[in-house]
């Protein structure tokens, strides 16, 4: 199925679902707050594992696909932001989803991220989610392609072997020594 493909039918089931469950905008995303132009601003420091996001990416990784969407919905009005949605949306990609044998296929699941978020923001405030739920979706479908077809999970950092910040420029450049014996 392509990207496009799919997206049409994530919109086609969306709209259905919504018209005869009656949901429309009462439904999951009308109870999700309006997100405006300057919550949709991304920050750098912002996409990182730490503490803070790991939850958030575990549920993501977690929830069963016929859940997730909800669920996240559940943590939205609980409070969680868009930045954080889309923070957590792109590690639990990056960390489930093999970028080979060649980036795109299944990796288009992280590259489209950005799409996604470039797409709310010239959506109505009231609309900002919609692309984000679809990659949510989208995110979902792929690592479940990826879980059955490899098994293959980003495996953790052996922090050990990093070279010290002040030492990466001229590892990088291939003139620094390593210190780590190999790294």
């Amino acid at each position: 199925m392509s990207v496009q493909t799919g997206r049409r039918r994530f919109l086609e089931n969306a709209v259905w679902g919504g018209a005869v469950l009656g949901l429309g905008r009462i439904g999951l995303f009308g109870q999700l707050p309006s997100v405006s132009a300057d919550e949709a601003v991304v920050d750098r420091n912002l996409v990182r594992f730490d503490s803070g996001i790991e939850p958030l990416v575990r549920l993501l990784e977690e929830a069963p696909q016929d859940g997730l969407l909800e669920a996240v919905a559940t943590k939205v009005r609980g409070g969680t932001s868009y930045r954080e949605i889309l923070a957590a949306l792109l590690l639990a990609g990056v960390r489930n989803v093999q970028p080979r044998p060649s980036v795109g296929f299944k990796f288009h699941a992280v590259l489209v991220v950005n799409s996604a978020h470039l797409a709310s923001l010239s959506a109505p405030d009231s609309d900002r989610w919609l692309p984000i739920f679809w990659a949510l979706d989208y995110f979902k479908t792929q690592q479940l392609k990826e879980e059955s077809a490899s098994g293959w999970k980003m495996e953790a950092v052996d922090e050990s072997s990093v070279p010290a910040a002040s030492r990466a420029r001229g590892v990088y450049r291939g003139d620094g020594q390593l210190e780590c014996g190999g790294c």
